[in-house]
């Protein structure tokens, strides 16, 4: 691979938010803690950041509620927050450099993905929603009660709402939180993963630089224990959104129970992917490697069991095989990086868990199956085979790259197999039949189907999941039901 003529940014630069903001403010945490952020291609601490306890959740909340009870953003035009969305936008991608710089440093992944993937396409939820800022519409409804009546509807914002946004995806993910909620006129107390706070931080720098006023977005770095267990329990949080695994999620609904507030939760996945006979071999070999080991797998939509029909099956793993072998990985700032590292030493230890399950099982890998040196958190890019449906590896996430491989012969057969998980985030299909592909989407018991393709995502995409991958849905004119409350008029017409 030859590396692109680019300028690689300095990592050791200094970081420039490491403090909480809230009310507008930079803020140190009540209690004066910080906690160390690793850079996880070497293991080593980069800097420190204020961590936010329960003092600091509630004085964000207060913020937050003065600044939607009194503040300007939701009685602003809608043509307003729609420019202050835009120029929101405007400003990710005028520092994508220095966003894809500390995002590589949060998160691992590879420089150019950061600057060149995440950080446009984080922009292009904040332009998107921009122009639904202006569209957030009621309807008049016909009714047949007695008498003379005028009866409408008003979409109006929940109000104060918690975002908490997982360490794959950093950036995106809080965009695709954070946009739809401006956009409807709520306020918003953002915690992102402990692991990868520093580009939420910049996104609330840049919000202010946007015109957004104080308080209507506020990033309060923390963990779990302290800072998202108080967002989610907080009598004046009207919502909570969540990214993240399904073990969390649940915990998160026991947390919001206290004053009922709205919930939506996008969680894990075990992903099928069914490659047909009659598919482009080769197209299907390409996309299903990188619908697996895209983000080193740790996507919770990847395509992490592949069902490969009897008459293909040896040429599709063969070719996976070949792909995942020849994958560079490497620390996000080499420029021939193709993969980074696992986030944490902890993710190591779980991915690395679930790898010597799979040998104690009798599953074979292909390629892969282990730690790359010693240094940093790198996994090879793995394929078993010779796996059976009750494996560890087969029915629970592992959200690492880590791929296995099922034969099949019937399209009955595979679709069950399919369907036979308690999750339902997405599925890919494989075939140049188009009446199979619809019928086989048809069939799939998941929020989103690839069909000749895997991994492919649009701000005007809804997505989400079916059974425990979660409640509501992401992006798309969909989401905006999940960050508005339907108010009906009913007005009595004549004397």
């Amino acid at each position: 691979m030859t590396a692109p003529s680019i300028l690689i940014p300095d990592p050791a630069k200094a970081i420039s938010r490491t403090r909480l903001l809230i009310g507008g403010e930079w803020v140190d945490a009540a209690d004066g803690k910080e906690f160390d952020v690793y850079n996880p291609s070497t293991g080593d601490v980069f800097c420190q950041v204020s961590e936010a306890g329960p003092e600091d959740i509630d004085r964000a909340v207060r913020a937050a509620r003065e600044a939607f009870d009194n503040g300007p953003w939701r009685r602003m035009s809608p043509l307003d927050r729609s420019k202050a969305l835009w120029r929101l936008g405007d400003l990710l991608v005028a520092n994508a450099e220095e966003i894809g710089r500390v995002e590589t440093l949060d998160q691992g992944k590879p420089y150019l993905m950061a600057r060149d993937g995440d950080v446009p396409s984080a922009a292009n939820l904040f332009y998107y929603m921009s122009g639904w800022a202006t569209k957030i519409e009621g309807e008049v409804i016909p009714i047949s009660a007695p008498g003379d009546y005028h009866v409408y509807t008003r979409r109006e914002a929940v109000g104060v709402v918690g975002c908490i946004v997982p360490w794959n995806f950093p950036l995106v993910i809080a965009a695709w939180k954070v946009a739809p909620a401006l956009a409807a006129g709520n306020t918003v107390i953002l915690k992102p993963a402990e692991q990868t706070p520093l580009s939420a931080l910049m996104l609330g720098e840049l919000a202010l630089e946007a015109g957004i006023p104080p308080g209507v977005l506020n990033v309060v770095p923390g963990f779990g224990a302290r800072a998202g267990q108080a967002l989610t329990e907080h009598g004046d949080v009207d919502k909570v959104s969540f990214t993240g695994s399904t073990a969390t999620g649940r915990r998160i609904l026991d947390a919001a129970k206290g004053n009922l507030k709205k919930v939506s939760l996008e969680l894990g996945g075990k992903s099928a992917n069914i490659i047909l006979p009659d598919a482009d071999i080769d197209a299907a070999i390409q996309g299903s490697a990188a619908g697996i080991f895209f983000n080193a797998g740790q996507a919770c939509a990847a395509g992490s069991r592949l069902y490969v029909h009897e008459d293909v099956y040896d040429q599709v793993v063969e070719g996976i095989a070949a792909v995942a072998a020849g994958i560079k990985v490497g620390d996000g700032f080499d420029p021939t990086s193709e993969i980074g590292p696992l986030v944490s030493s902890q993710h190591l230890d779980r991915v690395s868990g679930y790898l010597q399950s799979g040998f104690d099982e009798g599953a074979r890998a292909v390629t892969g199956g282990a730690r790359i040196g010693d240094r940093g958190y790198f996994v090879a890019p793995t394929l078993f085979a010779d796996v059976t449906p009750t494996q560890k590896i087969v029915r629970e996430e592992i959200f690492g790259p880590v791929v296995v491989a099922l034969k099949f012969k019937e399209l009955d057969q595979v679709i069950a197999a399919a369907n036979d998980t308690r999750y339902g985030l997405a599925g890919g299909i494989w075939t140049r039949d188009v009446s199979k592909a619809h019928q086989l989407a048809a069939q799939f018991q998941s929020g989103t189907v690839w069909v000749n393709c895997y991994q492919v995502f649009d701000a005007a995409m809804p997505f989400g999941g079916y059974k425990e991958s979660g409640w509501g849905r992401e992006m798309g004119h969909e989401v905006l039901h999940d960050f508005t409350e339907v108010k009906t008029v009913c007005v009595k017409l004549g004397g």
